[in-house]
């Protein structure tokens, strides 16, 4: 694992221990100094959107979609059910595959990845596995010093455990701390950098583990860049709403093939850079480009692609018994997904077979285990 890890490291332009011991306690000294200012410790814990969505398709079995990871999957900074990426996912799964969806969401605030044996093991005590998980992971292991092979150890085995149960994986890889407004050059350089290599080394374990991967980079690229203060919640440091549901419009696709609910293409197109590349060649490219997939090709080759990204449908409530105050007020906060501008909509009348172009994404799949 540590070759592998090294070698995606070298794709992407060398390791950061080059760097010294010093910068990289500077870096972390200041993320520490940053999410201090974030709210000091006394966020409000994440709105629970835990329950069924899609209830127009009632006659069908429901799919069972989970959450699992830190505050990102869990949906810290936002007020209200309908803008977590949980709700987000779950609606935009319901109305493209027609079909109810249950969503249970495990993530947990501060969780970096060797929190995640616990949460898969709260999810498999349950009666039913997971059809689908969705696992956001990486920045508290960034940002804790945790080692990266310690890190993806950690990613491979929560994949493998969910894979052999018969779940469905998509992990949206470690975003790019380099983005968040508190931290300043050349420290912003050193986060980026160390946040891109761990990014890379998931992507690669998650492939050889049967799962897919998204690159959330930057939170998806320029428009986050171009509008931090709207893109971001009010700490500075998770995303807002808005910045929630373009990353959620970037997840969809993906998440949506992995069930068979999407039109998938092997064509490539390489106007939109797709590629079979090394796993390392491909893990380190979709760390440098929010939105990119990549999924397993044939041992040692890896399909990079970048899926067009749909608008999300507007939650119908979120929660078992749907908010009155999430279906009244979603569509003026711009909540569930009214806030990615130009993509094209998701209905939940012949979702599956909308293919009007958006923003594109990139996204990572993978093999089936060799276990």
């Amino acid at each position: 694992m540590a070759r592998r890890i090294a070698a995606g490291a070298a794709y992407g332009g060398g390791s950061i221990g080059l760097l010294g011991v010093a910068a990289v306690g500077l870096l972390l000294t200041e993320m520490q100094l940053a999410k201090r200012s974030v709210g000091n410790g006394t966020a409000p814990l994440p709105p629970v959107a835990d329950g069924l969505y899609g209830r127009a398709f009632g006659t069908e079995e429901p799919l069972r979609l989970a959450l699992l990871g830190d505050s990102t999957a869990a949906g810290q900074g936002v007020r209200r059910t309908g803008q977590t990426p949980g709700a987000l996912l779950a609606s935009g799964l319901a109305a493209v595959a027609e079909r109810p969806v249950v969503l249970r969401n495990v993530a947990l605030s501060g969780a970096r990845s060797d929190d995640l044996e616990r949460q898969v093991s709260l999810l498999l005590s349950q009666p039913m596995a997971p059809d689908v998980c969705v696992i956001m992971i990486g920045a508290n292991d960034v940002t804790h010093r945790m080692p990266p092979t310690e890190s993806v150890r950690h990613l491979a085995a929560a994949v493998r455990r969910l894979r052999t149960a018969g779940a469905e994986v998509v992990v949206g890889t470690c975003p790019d701390l380099g983005t968040i407004e508190p931290v300043y050059q050349p420290l912003r350089w050193l986060a980026r950098r160390a946040s891109r290599q761990l990014a890379a080394a998931q992507t690669i374990v998650v492939v050889e583990q049967g799962g897919r991967t998204v690159s959330l980079g930057d939170l998806l690229g320029p428009e986050f860049a171009a509008n931090p203060r709207e893109m971001f919640g009010v700490d500075n440091f998770h995303p807002s709403a808005e910045g929630y549901a373009t990353a959620a419009m970037a997840v969809l696709p993906t998440l949506c093939v992995s069930l068979g609910a999407w039109p998938e293409t092997d064509r490539l197109e390489p106007a939109r850079r797709e590629n079979i590349l090394p796993v390392a060649k491909a893990a380190a490219e979709a760390a440098k480009e929010a939105g990119t997939e990549v999924t397993g090709a044939r041992a040692p080759w890896a399909l990079l692609k970048h899926r067009r990204r749909r608008r999300l449908p507007l939650p119908t409530g979120g929660g078992p018994e749907g908010t009155a105050e999430d279906e009244a007020e979603g569509t003026a906060e711009g909540t569930a997904v009214g806030t990615a501008e130009g993509a094209a909509g998701v209905t939940a009348e012949g979702a599956a077979a909308r293919s009007a172009e958006g923003p594109t994404g990139t996204t990572a799949t993978a093999a089936p285990p060799t276990n």
